[in-house]
């Protein structure tokens, strides 16, 4: 098994931080144990922190863990399967039914029974294989003020809560995660324009947390989030995770539903079912995505997002079962 990893460095990206009961479940069947930070529930506030409500994840605790140290257990145990991971960048695919094969940056042709594609939102693997869905001005949901974006900063503070935090603005959301005894991640997650500190300002509640906790590393960003892919696969190409497309941040079930495409990935190569994955692909992934789309739909309006509080704030126990079967 080969490698080909384009990025270089440490791995750092602007990405969510936390695994849900499920990922973490998903990675232990792989004997992968990341460090991290255990969170017990998701607790959603308005941006004064004055409206909130939680839901409880149950028995099992989700992970927050930085993306550097979940990269370094994978590929910790991707050496342990006696995997070689080389850089090198993709710039075109074949994705002929046998022997699939990939050229490199430098020109190296290189063939293989099955080429999985797991290089997230913006893919060169899918650009190759002619499976970006086109995004025409006909979609309001692609209209440029409706695309959203995502910034990352880390806080060396202690975490002040249990749970993961989400805060709710007029138009973005923050998200807080603990990482470790003393380190927190911020995501921003709204419109194109704005920088971290403006971002930050919306949020008096979590400005006041944070107070003077001094920023560790660099400010990262992504986006646009939302990718169409025509299919999650072709010939004998499979496209895994955020790859073969991806709705919004929204819920935090990337990861999970990322590991949870691999794992049928890995299935239909071992099975030689490869024609059956992108079918495969939409049974595993429906319940995130459909989720997520949802949510993100009924919070686009703001009034939505304040009545949403007070009214899942009134059934906590309904709303934890939601979270928990989401999760």
């Amino acid at each position: 098994m080969t490698v080909l990893e384009a990025r270089r460095g440490d791995g750092d990206k602007a990405c969510g931080e936390g695994l849900m009961p499920s990922a973490v479940q998903l990675l232990r069947s792989v004997d992968v144990h990341p460090a991290g930070h255990a969170f017990r529930g998701i607790r959603y506030l308005d941006a004064n922190g004055r409206r909130q409500a939680r839901a409880d994840l149950g028995v099992e605790p989700g992970l927050g863990v930085r993306r550097t140290e979940l990269l370094r257990a994978l590929r910790a145990a991707a050496a342990r399967e006696g995997a070689a991971v080389r850089a090198a960048k993709v710039v075109d695919v074949e994705p002929r039914e046998s022997a699939p094969s990939v050229t490199t940056e430098d020109g190296e042709v290189i063939s293989a029974d099955v080429v999985l594609g797991c290089d997230g939102i913006g893919s060169s693997v899918r650009t190759c294989l002619g499976l970006d869905a086109s995004v025409t001005s006909r979609d309001p949901r692609h209209h440029e003020q409706s695309k959203r974006y995502g910034l990352v900063a880390h806080y060396r503070i202690a975490p002040w809560s249990p749970d993961v935090e989400v805060y709710w603005a007029a138009g973005a959301e923050a998200y807080v995660t603990p990482l470790a005894n003393d380190l927190v991640g911020v995501a921003m997650l709204g419109g194109v324009g704005a920088s971290f500190d403006a971002r930050l300002g919306e949020f008096a509640a979590l400005q006041a947390r944070l107070g003077s906790a001094e920023r560790v590393g660099r400010i990262t960003g992504a986006g646009p989030l939302r990718r169409r892919s025509v299919s999650a696969g072709l010939g004998s190409v499979m496209l895994v995770g955020d790859a073969a497309g991806y709705v919004d941040a929204l819920t935090g079930e990337g990861l999970s539903v990322g590991f949870g495409s691999a794992e049928a990935a890995v299935m239909a190569a071992t099975t030689g079912d490869v024609r059956d994955y992108p079918k495969v692909w939409r049974r595993v992934t429906r319940q995130g995505r459909l989720s997520t789309e949802l949510l993100l739909r009924g919070t686009r309006v703001p009034l939505l997002r304040t009545s949403m509080l007070t009214t899942v704030g009134a059934a906590p126990r309904t709303f934890g079962a939601i979270v928990r079967w989401v999760a």
